[in-house]
């Protein structure tokens, strides 16, 4: 009876065993993101023959992963936790290896907009080069379906060199249904002839070959610019990498001793743009230790990331100054006072 009663409670275990296991792998239709970190950004940008600093200044992550059983219900008790349904997150028929693709190219964008803003406010030689189009999604059942793969750059089309996102988009629609495109492609270090048959998407009504893609741009500079960020996805640092890079640029330290954390996309004119998990985002900061923080203003506009951002401080009563901007210039501007 002592066996027959030890097999049973075994069976039980593995039965449980199993639940765990399969609620811990199994993925849910949802996204969750948490607070994440603050990361010194000189540890991840480097301008050659740049200037040292005595403070940091910092850009802010928040932890996002598709949810399984467990991340799932602990969103739903857990401070500063969110759950988004799977469309608010990824494009349709969008992959998250896709996903992940597109967070790195978007920080790609944003630290070649930081570098912009940096060195033209310094005063510094950066041109802008386009080495051609970077795939971000290949449509189900296209012309591209099974030739071109997501992540692949397409350097020229027909032999002639793509100058511009919109120079292939209009050179492809501007051909026939059944005419076919030859297109140099370069995927994992590896350059390759592919041929595509165009057709009429169903999409868009236009011919094409069925990808979701964007310039894969870089800048040229002097003094040289270097980054480390394989792993960083997300354009939301921008605002950041610029004041870091315009830091090492200039003699002056404006950092004045301080942690300065801070958030916000960068565009080329220098506008500051908003981003999402602010609230996550401003305890991340005030964990490790910030001072300050960059939050984009919106020209004031009601629920604007700062006014989200001094609620978010107030509730976690941090003595982090909460700083509006709506421009590069503006963020260079509070530094400045608080340098001199």
């Amino acid at each position: 009876m002592e066996k027959k009663r030890g097999f049973y409670s075994g069976k039980i275990w593995i039965f449980l065993l199993a639940i765990m296991v399969f609620a811990a792998f199994y993925k849910l239709p949802y996204y969750v993101s948490a607070p994440g970190s603050a990361e010194v950004i000189s540890d991840f940008v480097t301008v050659e023959d740049g200037q040292d600093s005595d403070g940091d200044f910092m850009f802010t992550t928040i932890r996002m992963a598709r949810a399984n059983i467990y991340s799932y219900l602990w969103a739903k008790v857990a401070d500063y936790h969110k759950i988004y349904k799977l469309e608010e997150v990824r494009s349709e028929d969008e992959t998250d290896e896709e996903y992940s693709v597109r967070q790195l190219k978007l920080m790609d964008e944003s630290q070649n907009t930081a570098v912009l803003n940096a060195y033209r406010k310094a005063g510094r030689k950066a041109d802008i080069m386009t080495n051609g189009i970077y795939i971000l999604h290949v449509g189900e059942d296209t012309p591209a379906d099974g030739t071109l793969k997501t992540g692949d750059r397409i350097l020229n089309v027909d032999g002639k060199a793509i100058v511009s996102q919109q120079f292939f988009v209009d050179y492809v629609s501007g051909k026939k249904a059944g005419n076919k495109v030859s297109l140099k492609v370069e995927r994992e270090g590896e350059t390759m002839e592919k041929t595509i048959t165009l057709a009429r998407l169903k999409e868009t009504g236009n011919i094409g070959v069925g990808i979701t893609l964007v310039e894969d741009r870089s800048v040229e500079t002097d003094p040289e610019v270097e980054f480390n960020t394989d792993t960083i996805g997300g354009p939301s640092a921008g605002l950041m990498f610029s004041l870091e890079i315009y830091n090492q640029l200039t003699e002056a330290d404006y950092t004045a001793g301080k942690k300065i954390a801070g958030t916000g996309t960068i565009s080329e004119d220098g506008t500051v743009g908003p981003i999402g998990g602010i609230d996550q985002k401003i305890v991340a900061a005030d964990e490790e230790g910030a001072e300050v923080f960059f939050a984009p203003n919106e020209e004031g506009a009601e629920g604007s990331d700062y006014e989200i951002a001094v609620e978010t401080a107030r509730e976690i009563e941090t003595d982090m100054v909460i700083v509006p901007v709506d421009t590069f210039d503006d963020a260079v501007s509070y530094l400045e006072k608080i340098n001199h």
